[in-house]
């Protein structure tokens, strides 16, 4: 199985974001990291990988600084890389269209076509959740969301999605696209030799061109209403403390 791993580069998760005085995320302060979800995609697929055969590459769009997060997937089982440049701001169907063409220009470069293609199910940073369908539209291949395990299945490929109620299995032809939740497992780490190895990799950058003008624009943000101060109560004796917290509800006409 030849699989593609999609990676967007967000803000790091651990890092404070405020809005700017513009009224938008102040995220210049910020690291960036690979996207979480994005991160289970390459998990799952280096596993597949591994208990299948295949192999397994990643491909980012972004700029030269990206590399170093490309080179954090070499590490942890991806077998090669491609950094992709563009131009342009793009909506979620310009950044699939621009998926599509990596995808194009990643197959011809390898000489082969791609079985499988995965994204994560969103990014932590816009939490969309669009950009896996529509470039699976734009490919034409079959496409499912919110998978959190996958394996052969004759010619083809099935899935299981992740729902609210359990979980629903998919069987598919290839080519496919899937999106992916978090499965049952977390990403590996890298180990002294791989990190090394990784260090040292030359990742191609491929020219996608300009991006396809924006048919959708964000209007602004907005931050969380704050939390207001809750009560402490601070008898010593837990019966105490208890009892006037039921008090308390009472009064509330909680109870």
């Amino acid at each position: 199985m030849n699989i593609l791993v999609c990676v967007k580069q967000v803000p790091d998760d651990y890092a404070e974001i405020r809005l700017g005085g513009d009224g938008k995320p102040a995220t210049a302060g910020a690291g960036t990291v690979n996207n979480a979800f994005d991160t289970y995609a390459l998990e799952l697929a280096v596993r597949f990988c591994e208990a299948h055969g295949g192999s397994v590459t990643a491909v980012t769009i972004g700029p030269e600084g990206a590399q170093s997060g490309l080179k954090n997937l070499l590490a942890v089982g991806a077998g090669k890389a491609y950094l992709c440049a563009a131009s342009g701001e793009a909506d979620e169907g310009g950044t699939a269209a621009l998926l599509a063409r990596a995808v194009e220009l990643c197959q011809e470069r390898e000489g082969a076509a791609y079985d499988l293609i995965l994204c994560g199910k969103e990014s932590t940073d816009e939490i969309s959740g669009q950009v896996g369908a529509r470039l699976a539209e734009r490919l034409g291949a079959a496409f499912v969301s919110g998978v959190v395990e996958a394996e052969p299945s004759g010619d083809g490929l099935k899935a299981r999605q992740e729902t609210e109620e359990g979980g629903v299995v998919y069987e598919m032809s290839l080519p496919a696209v899937l999106t992916i939740a978090k499965p049952a497992y977390d990403p590996r780490y890298p180990n002294i030799k791989t990190k090394m190895a990784a260090r040292k990799a030359v990742i191609p950058v491929l020219e996608l061109g300009a991006a396809e003008p924006a048919l959708v624009s964000c209007l602004g943000y907005s931050e969380p209403p704050k939390r207001e101060a809750g009560v402490v109560i601070q008898e010593k004796e837990a019966a105490e403390a208890v009892k006037k917290a039921v008090v308390m509800l009472a009064e509330a006409n909680v109870l």
